[in-house]
């Protein structure tokens, strides 16, 4: 062995790992995407003895619907509303924009645009905006099921009215919730 080398004192350091999948930022925005596109899904389904009258996207609840009469225009009373000019009556009750709906939408769409920055600020934002659209969306379900036994105490003449909510709405909440968890992930790669 030769001793006249010098000896190095440099050591060697590997190269940080790759931060995986959940590092990145593909899988919150595609989860903070979905959430936002299932608005333009019905949410709720207004049925009345069992048959259903009318689908409501989230886009509706967001901002603002009218409930439709229960014949329609093509009952023998909605062609005779149309034809004596009292259309504003045909087409039934605005109903406001319901403040749940709204909130959620406008926090998935920041969840969205926060998600693509940076690690640090899109994480942290990210899940606390994708935390909050989820219990949003969960205010909205109890302020609608709140809405409906206020205005529906008890069926007049036989008829019940009933509000269900489809899997879209359920699925939109998973996916915030999702989004969340893929935030909460991105933060936890960038620790290691």
């Amino acid at each position: 062995m030769d001793t006249n080398q010098p000896a190095s004192s440099a050591s060697y350091t590997p190269a940080p790992a790759a931060p995986g999948l959940f590092g990145t930022k593909i899988p919150s925005s595609v989860s903070f995407a979905v959430g936002v596109l299932l608005f333009f899904m019905p949410f709720l389904d207004i049925k009345c003895n069992n048959m259903s009258l009318q689908k409501i996207s989230g886009i509706e609840l967001a901002t603002g619907f009218h409930i439709k009469s229960p014949g329609g225009n093509n009952s023998l009373m909605g062609n005779f509303e149309n034809s004596t000019g009292n259309k504003a009556e045909s087409k039934g009750d605005k109903k406001d924009p319901n403040m749940f709906a709204l909130a959620a939408l406008v926090l998935g769409i920041g969840g969205f645009v926060v998600s693509l920055l940076n690690h640090r600020a899109g994480g942290f934002g990210g899940m606390l905006t994708g935390a909050l659209s989820a219990a949003a969306m969960i205010g909205l379900m109890m302020d609608i099921k709140s809405d409906i036994k206020k205005e529906l105490l008890g069926g007049k003449d036989g008829v019940t009215i009933a509000v269900e909510f489809t899997p879209w709405f359920y699925i939109a909440i998973i996916a915030f919730l999702a989004a969340a968890f893929f935030c909460y992930k991105r933060i936890q790669s960038t620790k290691n």
